[in-house]
């Protein structure tokens, strides 16, 4: 799908999908690319005098994060944070998102759809939104995307809790499941941060920045080193309590085999004790009106003694 925007009386406002055709002035102007035809990149490519390959790139859910500059164009390619839907419940993961800077306009290129957008659009991180400074716009952006990092970083903690508060009370595969879940998330969100990292502490050598945008940059760097470390705690803890859970689980199991090894004995062996007077030959007592009840007691008096025994060895505790 392609999108483009451009700035009207202070307002961003998206331009009419038939105006965009080949010839279409495209300056001062947004275009936006998410999951695009082939149609559609060549139209981008040929107008703008883009690679195709740059915008193909961030295309491709297995790209690095990384930026270049060819022939006066750059192109950034950094990873963003998604939710996917996974049984009645929300899954995070992270994907390519590129930015391509031209001398007259940026383009945003990105496999799915993501809210990313949505957020520019209403302005919910960043205040004076503007298309036309190219620089500033993708600051905006890397702000926007370094946001949305904390952001899904605060529901993966309110969700690890919720978690922990259910296996408090029952331990669930479910719940075990979700966890894990959490835990790989977490993994891809710390990667991806890094990676971010690195390409933003290159950006000033392929982008000069405007003395008004200098406040702007550093803001992206707090918040994206902010995101990082967040992510690491929260992952520490997640592998903590993954560990903690197993211990518990681990514990459960011992102390069901012991209770079930402690039930056999006590049953067993007066279940043998009888069985061996039950025999027809060679067993004491044989024939005596009182032997039954001698076997009786020889029976208690044996279960005394085990329960005894058990009791000092405090498996019946």
């Amino acid at each position: 799908m392609l999108q483009v925007y451009k700035k009207i009386n202070k307002s961003v406002m998206e331009v009419d999908q038939e105006l965009i055709v080949p010839g279409y002035d495209f300056s001062d102007q947004w275009i936006h690319m998410s999951n695009p035809t082939d149609k559609e990149i060549e139209l981008i490519s040929k107008e703008l005098n883009v690679p195709e390959d740059m915008i193909k790139a961030a295309l491709d859910s297995e790209e690095r994060a990384h930026i270049d500059k060819e022939d006066g164009v750059i192109c950034a390619i950094t990873d963003i944070p998604i939710t996917e839907d996974d049984d009645e419940k929300y899954s995070y993961s992270t994907l390519p998102f590129g930015c391509i800077m031209t001398e007259t306009c940026v383009i945003t290129v990105c496999l799915n759809e993501t809210s990313i957008i949505y957020d520019l659009m209403a302005g919910r991180y960043v205040k004076d939104f503007n298309i036309h400074k190219r620089t500033r716009f993708f600051l905006q952006l890397e702000y926007v995307i370094a946001k949305k990092y904390l952001q899904y970083l605060k529901q993966i903690d309110r969700a690890s809790q919720r978690v922990q508060a259910e296996l408090e009370k029952a331990m669930k595969n479910e719940g075990l499941s979700e966890m894990l879940s959490l835990e790989k998330a977490l993994v891809y969100f710390s990667t991806s941060l890094r990676a971010n990292g690195a390409v933003l502490d290159k950006v000033p050598r392929l982008i000069k920045f405007f003395e008004e945008d200098e406040d702007l940059w550093e803001d992206v760097l707090i918040e994206n080193k902010q995101a990082i470390e967040m992510s690491n705690i929260y992952r520490d803890i997640l592998n903590g309590t993954m560990d903690t859970y197993a211990s518990i689980i681990s514990n459960n199991l011992n102390v069901v085999m012991k209770t079930l090894t402690v039930l056999t004995l006590l049953v067993d062996t007066p279940a043998m004790i009888g069985s061996i007077w039950g025999m027809n030959t060679g067993v004491p007592f044989q024939g005596e009106l009182w032997g039954f009840w001698i076997v009786l007691g020889i029976n208690a008096v044996v279960l005394i003694i085990m329960i005894i025994l058990l009791w000092k060895k405090k498996l019946l505790k």
